[in-house]
This record gives C-alpha cells, structure tokens and sequence, in this order.
C-alpha cells in the first residue's frame, strides 16, 4: 500500500478521536456549568487534508507511478 493509500485511513481515525475529546470536554464542561472552551473545526481540517491525501494518491498512481514503473 502506498504512503498515501495508508495515510487516508489513519488521518481520519486521528481526526474523529480528536472531535470526540473535543465534544466530550465541552460536554464536561457544561455539565459543570463552566464555560467550555472554545470549537476547532477538527472535522473541517481532517477533512481537508484526507482530500489532499486522496489528490496526492490520484497523481501518484495515475502520474508518477507510470513513469517510474512501480
């Protein structure tokens, strides 16, 4: 599998763990009834570079793996 192939899956698997911390310590937080901190748009950033790892992989496979002979 190529770095790219095995980079998709990962990233989002790191990029779901993440919100879910995220969502949980806000959940906390409101719970006890303190202010809860602040919203990162994890999912939008997981998103885009999994479209950035699947553009890598399409130019890789379709581009530079021709050329190379792998």
């Amino acid at each position: 599998m190529c770095l790219f192939c095995a980079a998709i899956p990962a990233t989002a698997a790191i990029g779901v763990n993440l919100n879910a911390k995220q969502k949980a310590t806000r959940q906390a937080a409101e719970n006890e009834g303190v202010e809860p901190p602040a919203e990162k748009p994890i999912m939008k950033a997981t998103a885009g570079i999994i479209f950035l790892l699947t553009v890598g992989s399409l130019v890789s496979h379709t581009i530079i793996s021709p050329i190379w002979k792998i």
